[in-house]
């Protein structure tokens, strides 16, 4: 069977190797046909910190790392640049 494979952005990244990734998922209701949007949070491993918040990144499934952690950094698409007096 085939991992699974999400694109999506960095909202958080708060804890040590690990990030939240926000992925849209974008449908047409059953009833009504009009696109609804659907946000799902994963929790991803970052052995090395690299991503920082606004990321767009690829995460894939991998075996259970923690209590919550079923996911896993597989690249980084676009690189946000952070500035010194973003942080401020």
């Amino acid at each position: 069977m085939a991992l699974k494979e999400r694109i999506g952005t960095v909202v958080s990244d708060k804890m040590d190797k690990t990030v939240v990734v926000a992925v849209i998922n974008r449908y047409p209701h059953p009833t009504y046909k009009k696109i609804v949007s659907k946000t799902t949070r994963y929790k991803a491993h970052d052995p090395y910190n690299k991503c920082v918040l606004g990321d767009r990144v690829k995460i894939k499934e991998t075996r259970p790392l923690s209590a919550h952690k079923r996911w896993a950094i597989d690249e980084i698409l676009n690189k946000t640049i952070k500035n010194k007096e973003d942080e401020k």
